[in-house]
Protein backbone atom coordinates (compact mmCIF):
# COMPACT_ATOMS: atom_id res chain seq x y z
CA UNK A 1 0.00 0.00 0.00
CA UNK A 2 1.23 3.05 -0.81
CA UNK A 3 1.62 6.20 1.08
CA UNK A 4 -0.57 9.25 0.39
CA UNK A 5 1.34 12.93 0.87
CA UNK A 6 -0.78 15.45 2.58
CA UNK A 7 0.21 18.13 0.37
CA UNK A 8 -3.63 20.26 0.46
CA UNK A 9 -3.30 20.52 4.98
CA UNK A 10 0.62 21.24 3.92
CA UNK A 11 0.02 24.25 2.08
CA UNK A 12 -3.05 25.60 3.74
CA UNK A 13 -0.54 25.73 7.49
CA UNK A 14 2.43 27.39 5.73
CA UNK A 15 1.08 29.91 3.25
CA UNK A 16 -0.49 32.68 6.32
CA UNK A 17 2.96 32.47 8.60
CA UNK A 18 5.19 33.17 5.56
CA UNK A 19 2.97 36.36 4.21
CA UNK A 20 2.94 37.34 8.04
CA UNK A 21 6.64 37.55 8.42
CA UNK A 22 6.67 39.37 5.15
CA UNK A 23 3.88 41.84 6.44
CA UNK A 24 5.50 42.88 9.61
CA UNK A 25 9.42 43.38 7.48
CA UNK A 26 7.16 45.41 4.98
CA UNK A 27 6.07 47.55 7.41
CA UNK A 28 9.00 47.86 9.92
CA UNK A 29 10.90 48.91 6.70
CA UNK A 30 7.94 51.87 6.26
CA UNK A 31 7.85 52.75 8.88
CA UNK A 32 11.75 53.42 9.26
CA UNK A 33 11.52 55.71 6.04
CA UNK A 34 8.74 57.82 7.48
CA UNK A 35 10.75 58.06 10.55
CA UNK A 36 14.21 59.49 8.83
CA UNK A 37 12.15 61.86 6.53
CA UNK A 38 10.08 63.67 9.03
CA UNK A 39 12.62 63.64 11.98
CA UNK A 40 13.68 67.17 12.43
CA UNK A 41 17.00 66.21 14.48
CA UNK A 42 17.89 64.33 11.11
CA UNK A 43 17.27 66.66 8.26
CA UNK A 44 19.20 69.78 9.00
CA UNK A 45 22.28 67.76 8.58
CA UNK A 46 21.43 67.35 4.88
CA UNK A 47 21.83 70.27 2.76
CA UNK A 48 18.32 71.64 0.77
CA UNK A 49 17.85 71.03 -3.11
CA UNK A 50 17.37 75.37 -2.78
CA UNK A 51 20.92 75.85 -0.80
CA UNK A 52 22.74 73.74 -2.98
CA UNK A 53 21.07 75.88 -5.62
CA UNK A 54 21.96 79.14 -4.60
CA UNK A 55 25.71 78.46 -3.31
CA UNK A 56 26.79 76.19 -6.00
CA UNK A 57 26.84 77.35 -9.27
CA UNK A 58 28.20 74.78 -11.01
CA UNK A 59 24.99 72.24 -10.32
CA UNK A 60 22.73 72.24 -12.96
CA UNK A 61 19.00 73.13 -11.25
CA UNK A 62 15.59 72.83 -12.59
CA UNK A 63 13.47 76.26 -12.04
CA UNK A 64 10.17 75.37 -10.73
CA UNK A 65 7.71 77.34 -12.56
CA UNK A 66 3.94 77.28 -12.28
CA UNK A 67 1.43 74.86 -13.99
CA UNK A 68 4.81 73.96 -15.93
CA UNK A 69 6.48 70.32 -15.43
CA UNK A 70 8.88 70.29 -18.00
CA UNK A 71 12.45 69.82 -16.49
CA UNK A 72 15.13 72.49 -18.58
CA UNK A 73 18.71 72.54 -17.70
CA UNK A 74 20.69 75.97 -17.42
CA UNK A 75 23.74 76.60 -18.12
CA UNK A 76 26.21 77.77 -15.70
CA UNK A 77 26.15 81.95 -16.94
CA UNK A 78 22.24 81.29 -17.21
CA UNK A 79 22.35 80.33 -13.50
CA UNK A 80 24.19 83.23 -12.29
CA UNK A 81 21.78 85.61 -14.28
CA UNK A 82 19.02 84.08 -12.58
CA UNK A 83 20.64 84.31 -8.63
CA UNK A 84 21.81 88.19 -9.85
CA UNK A 85 17.86 89.16 -11.16
CA UNK A 86 16.33 87.16 -7.94
CA UNK A 87 18.36 89.18 -5.17
CA UNK A 88 18.07 92.15 -7.45
CA UNK A 89 14.03 91.94 -6.86
CA UNK A 90 14.11 91.77 -3.73
CA UNK A 91 17.16 94.38 -2.62
CA UNK A 92 15.67 97.74 -1.49
CA UNK A 93 16.45 100.59 -3.97
CA UNK A 94 18.37 102.77 -1.24
CA UNK A 95 21.06 99.71 0.13
CA UNK A 96 23.59 97.89 -1.15
CA UNK A 97 24.49 94.56 0.21
CA UNK A 98 27.70 94.44 1.78
CA UNK A 99 28.46 91.39 0.63
CA UNK A 100 28.84 91.56 -2.89
CA UNK A 101 32.29 92.12 -4.37
CA UNK A 102 33.35 95.49 -6.23
CA UNK A 103 32.41 94.76 -9.93
CA UNK A 104 28.94 94.43 -8.24
CA UNK A 105 28.67 98.22 -7.31
CA UNK A 106 29.13 98.63 -11.11
CA UNK A 107 25.55 97.74 -11.95
CA UNK A 108 23.92 99.62 -9.25
CA UNK A 109 22.91 102.65 -11.25
CA UNK A 110 24.22 106.14 -9.73
CA UNK A 111 22.11 108.91 -9.43
CA UNK A 112 23.38 112.51 -10.58
CA UNK A 113 23.74 114.85 -7.49
CA UNK A 114 21.79 117.96 -8.45
CA UNK A 115 24.74 120.78 -8.16
CA UNK A 116 24.40 123.81 -5.97
CA UNK A 117 25.99 126.24 -8.28
CA UNK A 118 25.67 129.12 -5.60
CA UNK A 119 28.00 126.97 -3.52
CA UNK A 120 32.06 127.02 -4.01
CA UNK A 121 34.41 129.15 -3.90
CA UNK A 122 36.62 131.47 -6.07
CA UNK A 123 39.77 129.71 -7.61
CA UNK A 124 42.89 130.95 -9.78
CA UNK A 125 42.54 129.77 -13.87
CA UNK A 126 45.21 131.47 -15.96
CA UNK A 127 43.13 129.77 -19.01
CA UNK A 128 40.29 133.09 -18.21
CA UNK A 129 39.56 135.00 -19.70
CA UNK A 130 37.46 133.66 -21.80
CA UNK A 131 37.57 136.43 -23.81
CA UNK A 132 39.98 139.68 -24.94
CA UNK A 133 38.87 142.75 -23.35
CA UNK A 134 40.58 144.59 -26.00
CA UNK A 135 38.49 142.49 -28.65
CA UNK A 136 34.73 141.81 -28.69
CA UNK A 137 33.76 145.56 -29.83
CA UNK A 138 31.23 143.96 -31.94
CA UNK A 139 29.23 143.60 -28.84
CA UNK A 140 30.83 144.79 -25.95
CA UNK A 141 29.76 148.38 -24.82
CA UNK A 142 33.23 150.70 -24.04
CA UNK A 143 31.90 151.35 -20.99
CA UNK A 144 31.85 148.14 -19.57
CA UNK A 145 35.16 147.32 -21.37
CA UNK A 146 37.78 148.20 -18.65
CA UNK A 147 40.74 147.05 -20.87
CA UNK A 148 39.53 150.30 -22.77
CA UNK A 149 39.99 152.29 -19.61
CA UNK A 150 42.82 153.41 -17.73
CA UNK A 151 42.71 150.36 -15.78
CA UNK A 152 45.97 148.62 -14.69
CA UNK A 153 45.17 145.72 -12.78
CA UNK A 154 43.68 142.81 -14.52
CA UNK A 155 43.69 140.04 -11.69
CA UNK A 156 39.83 139.82 -11.64
CA UNK A 157 40.07 138.44 -15.19
CA UNK A 158 41.86 135.41 -13.98
CA UNK A 159 39.24 133.52 -11.51
CA UNK A 160 36.79 130.84 -11.79
CA UNK A 161 33.96 129.97 -10.05
CA UNK A 162 34.43 126.60 -8.53
CA UNK A 163 31.00 125.04 -6.94
CA UNK A 164 31.03 122.91 -3.93
CA UNK A 165 31.17 119.07 -5.08
CA UNK A 166 31.04 119.20 -7.94
CA UNK A 167 32.14 120.82 -11.36
CA UNK A 168 30.80 123.33 -14.05
CA UNK A 169 30.71 122.30 -17.47
CA UNK A 170 33.34 123.67 -19.42
CA UNK A 171 31.82 126.85 -21.61
CA UNK A 172 32.69 126.53 -25.02
CA UNK A 173 30.97 128.59 -28.11
CA UNK A 174 30.36 125.69 -30.59
CA UNK A 175 29.29 123.56 -27.91
CA UNK A 176 26.62 126.27 -26.76
CA UNK A 177 25.46 126.82 -30.23
CA UNK A 178 25.10 123.06 -30.82
CA UNK A 179 22.67 123.12 -27.51
CA UNK A 180 21.11 126.04 -28.55
CA UNK A 181 20.35 124.22 -32.14
CA UNK A 182 16.90 125.88 -33.60
CA UNK A 183 16.13 127.59 -30.38
CA UNK A 184 16.03 131.14 -28.79
CA UNK A 185 17.86 132.39 -25.47
CA UNK A 186 16.20 135.75 -23.98
CA UNK A 187 17.66 138.11 -21.31
CA UNK A 188 14.76 140.11 -20.16
CA UNK A 189 15.96 142.65 -17.72
CA UNK A 190 17.71 146.06 -16.54
CA UNK A 191 20.86 146.79 -17.24
CA UNK A 192 22.45 144.33 -15.13
CA UNK A 193 20.51 141.91 -17.47
CA UNK A 194 22.12 144.00 -20.75
CA UNK A 195 25.55 143.02 -19.22
CA UNK A 196 24.76 139.46 -19.11
CA UNK A 197 23.45 139.64 -22.87
CA UNK A 198 26.92 141.25 -23.87
CA UNK A 199 28.97 138.84 -21.85
CA UNK A 200 27.00 136.11 -23.57
CA UNK A 201 28.15 137.12 -26.87
CA UNK A 202 31.60 137.65 -26.41
CA UNK A 203 31.81 134.38 -25.13
CA UNK A 204 29.89 132.30 -27.76
CA UNK A 205 32.30 134.30 -30.57
CA UNK A 206 35.82 134.38 -28.42
CA UNK A 207 35.53 138.24 -28.63
CA UNK A 208 36.10 137.97 -32.26
CA UNK A 209 34.05 139.50 -34.81
CA UNK A 210 32.23 137.12 -36.68
CA UNK A 211 29.96 137.48 -40.13
CA UNK A 212 28.14 134.52 -38.85
CA UNK A 213 26.02 136.33 -37.11
CA UNK A 214 22.05 138.29 -38.72
CA UNK A 215 20.94 141.16 -36.67
CA UNK A 216 17.13 140.22 -36.30
CA UNK A 217 16.11 143.08 -33.87
CA UNK A 218 13.04 143.73 -36.40
CA UNK A 219 11.39 140.00 -35.81
CA UNK A 220 10.81 141.26 -32.22
CA UNK A 221 10.21 145.04 -32.65
CA UNK A 222 13.99 145.89 -31.45
CA UNK A 223 14.46 149.09 -33.20
CA UNK A 224 15.41 152.55 -32.94
CA UNK A 225 12.09 154.58 -32.23
CA UNK A 226 11.50 157.67 -33.85
CA UNK A 227 13.73 160.56 -31.64
CA UNK A 228 15.06 157.87 -29.98
CA UNK A 229 18.36 157.29 -28.85
CA UNK A 230 18.54 153.33 -29.02
CA UNK A 231 16.03 150.15 -29.35
CA UNK A 232 14.76 148.94 -26.33
CA UNK A 233 16.68 145.62 -26.47
CA UNK A 234 18.68 143.80 -29.56
CA UNK A 235 18.77 140.25 -31.24
CA UNK A 236 21.33 138.59 -33.02
CA UNK A 237 21.08 134.99 -35.24
CA UNK A 238 24.31 132.50 -35.46
CA UNK A 239 23.14 131.58 -39.00
CA UNK A 240 25.14 128.10 -38.96
CA UNK A 241 22.84 126.61 -36.49
CA UNK A 242 19.93 129.19 -36.25
CA UNK A 243 20.79 130.33 -33.06
CA UNK A 244 19.06 133.47 -31.46
CA UNK A 245 20.21 135.76 -28.37
CA UNK A 246 17.94 138.45 -27.88
CA UNK A 247 18.29 141.15 -24.71
CA UNK A 248 14.77 142.92 -24.03
CA UNK A 249 15.18 146.02 -21.67
CA UNK A 250 12.45 145.74 -19.17
CA UNK A 251 14.04 147.58 -15.46
CA UNK A 252 11.03 146.89 -13.34
CA UNK A 253 9.57 143.21 -14.84
CA UNK A 254 6.37 145.17 -15.64
CA UNK A 255 3.95 146.64 -18.44
CA UNK A 256 4.84 150.62 -19.10
CA UNK A 257 2.40 152.50 -20.60
CA UNK A 258 2.54 155.95 -22.07
CA UNK A 259 -0.49 158.04 -20.89
CA UNK A 260 -0.64 160.18 -23.83
CA UNK A 261 1.35 159.16 -26.59
CA UNK A 262 1.22 162.58 -28.11
CA UNK A 263 3.29 163.62 -25.65
CA UNK A 264 6.83 163.06 -25.51
CA UNK A 265 7.10 164.89 -21.92
CA UNK A 266 4.12 162.03 -21.22
CA UNK A 267 3.97 160.39 -17.60
CA UNK A 268 4.17 155.91 -18.24
CA UNK A 269 1.52 154.04 -16.36
CA UNK A 270 4.26 151.24 -14.35
CA UNK A 271 1.62 148.27 -14.07
CA UNK A 272 2.66 146.14 -11.00
CA UNK A 273 0.26 143.82 -11.77
CA UNK A 274 0.94 143.07 -15.55
CA UNK A 275 4.39 141.40 -17.09
CA UNK A 276 6.11 142.99 -20.22
CA UNK A 277 4.23 143.16 -23.13
CA UNK A 278 6.90 141.87 -25.07
CA UNK A 279 6.84 138.47 -22.89
CA UNK A 280 3.35 138.07 -23.61
CA UNK A 281 3.78 138.35 -27.34
CA UNK A 282 6.59 136.41 -27.84
CA UNK A 283 6.32 133.97 -25.64
CA UNK A 284 5.80 131.13 -28.30
CA UNK A 285 9.33 131.81 -29.69
CA UNK A 286 11.52 131.55 -26.74
CA UNK A 287 13.23 128.12 -25.53
CA UNK A 288 15.46 129.75 -22.35
CA UNK A 289 13.97 133.02 -20.21
CA UNK A 290 15.89 134.38 -17.87
CA UNK A 291 15.02 137.65 -15.97
CA UNK A 292 16.20 139.92 -13.57
CA UNK A 293 15.20 143.30 -11.88
CA UNK A 294 15.74 145.03 -8.76
CA UNK A 295 17.94 148.50 -8.78
CA UNK A 296 15.22 150.70 -10.44
CA UNK A 297 12.82 149.87 -7.85
CA UNK A 298 13.57 153.47 -5.50
CA UNK A 299 11.91 157.23 -6.11
CA UNK A 300 14.67 158.76 -7.79
CA UNK A 301 14.36 156.19 -11.07
CA UNK A 302 10.66 156.63 -10.75
CA UNK A 303 10.93 160.41 -10.95
CA UNK A 304 13.33 160.65 -13.60
CA UNK A 305 11.38 158.02 -15.78
CA UNK A 306 7.91 159.40 -15.11
CA UNK A 307 6.81 156.20 -13.97
CA UNK A 308 3.80 156.10 -11.82
CA UNK A 309 2.35 153.21 -10.27
CA UNK A 310 -0.66 151.66 -11.48
CA UNK A 311 -2.94 148.35 -10.11
CA UNK A 312 -5.88 146.69 -11.57
CA UNK A 313 -5.57 149.72 -14.74
CA UNK A 314 -5.43 152.40 -12.49
CA UNK A 315 -2.93 154.37 -9.82
CA UNK A 316 -2.29 152.38 -6.98
CA UNK A 317 -3.92 153.41 -4.26
CA UNK A 318 -2.83 150.46 -1.93
CA UNK A 319 -0.86 151.80 0.80
CA UNK A 320 0.97 148.58 1.31
CA UNK A 321 2.08 148.75 -2.22
CA UNK A 322 3.58 152.56 -2.19
CA UNK A 323 6.84 151.28 -0.03
CA UNK A 324 9.10 150.51 -3.00
CA UNK A 325 10.31 147.70 -1.45
CA UNK A 326 6.77 145.84 -1.10
CA UNK A 327 6.09 146.91 -4.64
CA UNK A 328 8.66 145.24 -6.10
CA UNK A 329 8.44 142.17 -4.22
CA UNK A 330 5.10 142.13 -5.05
CA UNK A 331 5.91 142.67 -9.39
CA UNK A 332 8.34 140.13 -8.83
CA UNK A 333 6.26 137.58 -7.37
CA UNK A 334 3.38 138.58 -10.33
CA UNK A 335 5.52 138.32 -12.81
CA UNK A 336 6.88 134.88 -11.73
CA UNK A 337 3.43 133.43 -11.11
CA UNK A 338 2.24 134.52 -14.46
CA UNK A 339 5.80 132.89 -16.00
CA UNK A 340 4.70 129.39 -14.05
CA UNK A 341 1.47 129.78 -15.52
CA UNK A 342 2.48 129.61 -19.19
CA UNK A 343 4.68 126.87 -18.53
CA UNK A 344 2.26 124.04 -19.57
CA UNK A 345 1.78 126.29 -22.62
CA UNK A 346 5.12 126.24 -23.96
CA UNK A 347 6.64 122.96 -22.88
CA UNK A 348 9.92 123.27 -24.45
CA UNK A 349 10.47 126.64 -22.21
CA UNK A 350 13.32 126.25 -19.50
CA UNK A 351 12.75 129.56 -17.37
CA UNK A 352 15.05 131.24 -14.63
CA UNK A 353 14.60 133.93 -12.54
CA UNK A 354 18.52 135.51 -11.71
CA UNK A 355 18.87 136.98 -8.52
CA UNK A 356 20.11 140.40 -7.86
CA UNK A 357 23.41 141.76 -8.78
CA UNK A 358 24.99 143.01 -5.27
CA UNK A 359 26.42 146.86 -5.00
CA UNK A 360 29.67 147.90 -3.47
CA UNK A 361 29.23 150.98 -2.46
CA UNK A 362 31.02 152.24 0.72
CA UNK A 363 30.69 155.59 2.48
CA UNK A 364 27.58 156.56 0.36
CA UNK A 365 25.98 155.80 -2.55
CA UNK A 366 26.19 156.56 -6.29
CA UNK A 367 25.26 160.22 -6.25
CA UNK A 368 26.55 160.92 -2.85
CA UNK A 369 30.70 160.05 -2.66
CA UNK A 370 29.86 156.13 -2.50
CA UNK A 371 33.20 154.36 -3.61
CA UNK A 372 34.50 150.53 -4.66
CA UNK A 373 38.82 151.06 -5.13
CA UNK A 374 39.26 148.14 -3.73
CA UNK A 375 41.08 146.17 -6.59
CA UNK A 376 42.40 143.14 -4.65
CA UNK A 377 40.54 140.00 -5.62
CA UNK A 378 38.64 138.08 -2.50
CA UNK A 379 39.88 140.54 -0.16
CA UNK A 380 35.94 139.65 1.55
CA UNK A 381 35.94 136.59 1.22
CA UNK A 382 36.40 133.87 -1.56
CA UNK A 383 34.18 131.17 -0.82
CA UNK A 384 30.42 131.00 -0.29
CA UNK A 385 28.95 128.11 1.87
CA UNK A 386 25.41 129.10 2.78
CA UNK A 387 22.50 127.12 2.12
CA UNK A 388 20.01 129.87 1.83
CA UNK A 389 20.19 132.25 -0.98
CA UNK A 390 21.20 135.89 -0.37
CA UNK A 391 18.64 137.23 -2.28
CA UNK A 392 15.10 136.02 -0.31
CA UNK A 393 12.63 137.68 -2.51
CA UNK A 394 13.94 135.77 -6.03
CA UNK A 395 14.14 132.82 -4.08
CA UNK A 396 10.44 133.06 -2.11
CA UNK A 397 9.20 133.95 -5.73
CA UNK A 398 10.29 130.62 -7.92
CA UNK A 399 9.72 128.70 -4.64
CA UNK A 400 6.86 126.06 -5.71
CA UNK A 401 6.86 127.00 -9.51
CA UNK A 402 8.54 125.42 -12.60
CA UNK A 403 10.93 128.67 -12.62
CA UNK A 404 14.60 128.14 -11.58
CA UNK A 405 16.32 130.44 -9.35
CA UNK A 406 19.62 131.25 -11.31
CA UNK A 407 21.48 132.09 -7.88
CA UNK A 408 24.14 134.40 -8.53
CA UNK A 409 23.99 136.97 -5.38
CA UNK A 410 26.39 135.56 -2.78
CA UNK A 411 28.92 134.09 -5.18
CA UNK A 412 29.10 138.08 -6.60
CA UNK A 413 28.98 139.32 -3.79
CA UNK A 414 32.16 138.63 -2.76
CA UNK A 415 33.96 140.17 -5.83
CA UNK A 416 34.06 143.81 -4.56
CA UNK A 417 37.07 144.37 -6.65
CA UNK A 418 35.70 143.70 -10.18
CA UNK A 419 33.04 146.57 -10.30
CA UNK A 420 33.77 149.21 -12.98
CA UNK A 421 34.28 151.75 -10.41
CA UNK A 422 36.53 155.08 -10.67
CA UNK A 423 37.24 153.79 -13.93
CA UNK A 424 33.53 155.09 -15.02
CA UNK A 425 33.57 156.91 -18.92
CA UNK A 426 29.78 158.18 -18.64
CA UNK A 427 29.71 160.28 -15.66
CA UNK A 428 30.55 163.28 -14.06
CA UNK A 429 33.97 163.40 -12.32
CA UNK A 430 34.11 161.67 -8.72
CA UNK A 431 31.43 159.52 -9.59
CA UNK A 432 31.89 156.08 -9.00
CA UNK A 433 30.44 152.59 -10.49
CA UNK A 434 29.78 150.48 -7.96
CA UNK A 435 26.67 148.40 -9.40
CA UNK A 436 27.92 147.51 -12.99
CA UNK A 437 30.97 145.06 -13.57
CA UNK A 438 34.31 145.06 -15.83
CA UNK A 439 33.89 143.00 -18.47
CA UNK A 440 35.36 139.93 -18.94
CA UNK A 441 34.30 139.06 -15.62
CA UNK A 442 31.58 138.57 -12.99
CA UNK A 443 28.93 138.32 -15.63
CA UNK A 444 30.61 135.77 -17.19
CA UNK A 445 30.28 133.43 -14.48
CA UNK A 446 26.87 133.83 -14.38
CA UNK A 447 26.35 132.46 -18.05
CA UNK A 448 28.64 129.62 -17.43
CA UNK A 449 26.30 128.43 -14.28
CA UNK A 450 23.23 128.94 -16.87
CA UNK A 451 25.10 126.69 -19.85
CA UNK A 452 25.75 124.40 -17.09
CA UNK A 453 21.79 124.33 -16.73
CA UNK A 454 20.15 124.09 -20.38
Amino acid sequence: MRPRMKVGPYKLRWRPKELSILLIIFMGATILMWTFDKNPVLTPSLPSKNHLLLLSPDIKRVPLEPKRHVREEMSTSTQREFIHNKEEHHLDKTTIDSTKSSSDFETVPIHKKICNYAKGKWVIDDRRPLYSGFGCKQWLAPMWACRLMQRQDFAFEKLRWQPKDCETEEFEGPKFLKRMKDKTLAFVGDSLGRQQFQSLMCMITAGKDSSDVLDVGNEYGLVIPPGGVRPDGWAYRFLSTNTTVLYYWSSGLCELEPLNVKDPQTEYAMHLDRPPSFLRQFMHKIDVLVLNTGHHWNRGKLRANRWVMYLGGAPNTNRMLADMGRAKNFTIHNTVKWLDFQLPKHPRLKAFYRSISPRHFVNGDWNTGGSCNNTRPMSIDKEVLQEESSDPIAASAVRGTGVKLLDITALSQVRDEGHISRFITTSASGVQDCLHWCLPGVPDTWNEILFAQI
